[in-house]
């Protein structure tokens, strides 16, 4: 393996964490479901999202800025609609829950369009999506993050990086799952170049004083992807996931390390159909699936070998990592390994902590 990083089995990683989580004050099933969470990014290769995340979590659990025994409870607003009241619990083990509300409302009703309000950093948006699809239906969500970004036109943070993601069930092969930060590129990705020590693109961020930085330590904002476009995707995640749930939004969620005491209250939204209120269910995923072939089938463009879906790399990444073991900065692995529980060294700082 290259320098500075360690490949590790995808059973171990996981305990590791959950083991971590544990020990930090989280109970076993909150702890496992995170853990089970975190292996899938590592292993999609989307590192910001994965053990990169660990002592910070475990720091919040222990300091008491998340519910170690939230009630979780559903609230029907109507036919096709809900609120999962998440008592801001861990936030991937309280989004995975008010998943499963929302697919059953989805199977009953043709449709469910659920807030989950009150939670914290939920991850990667791709997992809730990616079950939602392996239920045979089609899933937009949303989520909430910290005001890091610098709105097209703007010279202050305003806006989160804000997630979308989407998926469909196909006949063959692993559902069609695309999930985006309305950023460049997410915050996760810049901590995961400061913790193996490398540059990042100068369209990514600004520092300080708003120039373009390929110095993931000096980044001071972050950038929306496609200008004016990202910085209207950021809006309506925020509209969807924080106003319409009665929660903060803009400028006002709460920073990821302002007070590790404190509970986030931030919020996502999920919005399931079922293809056969539609059309078809057996038609509708072989469309899909004709719709990936002919993709696959197109001729590439001078420099690619290959048209590939949206995801799909991070879906190969992911068969070879379970299979082979998933790389980890070896810094977070031997950390993974030790008796610390956490390095009491992210509360009180600002958005873009070290």
């Amino acid at each position: 393996m290259a320098d500075g990083v360690t490949l590790v089995d995808a059973q171990e990683l996981q305990d590791l964490m959950m083991n971590k989580f544990i020990a930090a004050g989280l109970k076993k099933e909150h702890a496992e479901e995170t853990a089970r969470h975190l292996t899938y990014a590592d292993a999609c290769g989307i590192h910001s999202h994965g053990t990169v995340r660990v002592a910070y979590y475990a720091e919040r659990i222990a300091k008491g800025g998340v519910n170690l025994d939230p009630q979780i409870t559903f609230e029907k607003t109507g036919t096709s609609t809900g609120i999962v009241h998440g008592d801001n619990g861990m936030g991937q083990y309280v989004c995975n829950r008010g998943l499963d509300y929302a697919i059953e409302m989805a199977k009953d009703t043709g449709l469910a369009a659920v807030g989950v309000e009150k939670t914290g950093h939920s991850g990667m948006l791709s997992y809730y999506v990616k079950r939602a699809a392996e239920e045979n239906l089609v899933a937009l969500a949303m989520c909430q993050s910290d005001p890091m970004v610098v709105p097209f036109g703007g010279s202050e943070n305003y806006f989160g990086t804000n997630p979308i993601a989407f998926s469909a069930p196909r006949s063959s092969g692993e559902a069609l799952v695309f999930d985006m930060a309305t950023t460049v590129q997410a915050w996760g990705k810049v901590l995961d170049a400061r913790s193996k020590d490398r540059a990042i693109p100068d369209t990514w961020a600004v520092d300080g004083d708003g120039n373009p930085t390929t110095n993931p330590h000096a980044v001071r904002g972050l950038l929306p992807i496609a200008g004016p476009k990202g910085y209207g995707l950021m809006m309506l995640v925020d509209v969807m996931a924080g106003s319409m749930l009665g929660l903060p939004f803009g400028k006002h969620v709460s920073s990821m390390y302002a007070d590790l005491t404190q509970k986030r209250n931030l919020g996502q939204f999920y919005i399931l159909m079922d293809p056969k209120k539609f059309t078809d269910l057996k038609a509708f995923k072989e469309r899909v699936q004709q719709m990936t072939e002919e993709l696959h089938q197109m001729p590439p463009a001078k420099g690619f070998d290959q048209v590939y879906l949206p995801g799909e790399r991070s879906q190969i990444r992911r068969k070879e990592a379970m299979a082979n073991g998933i790389e980890v900065a070896t810094e977070i692995y031997d950390y993974l390994k030790s008796d610390t529980v956490h390095f009491d060294k992210y509360d009180g700082q600002g958005a873009f902590a070290e």
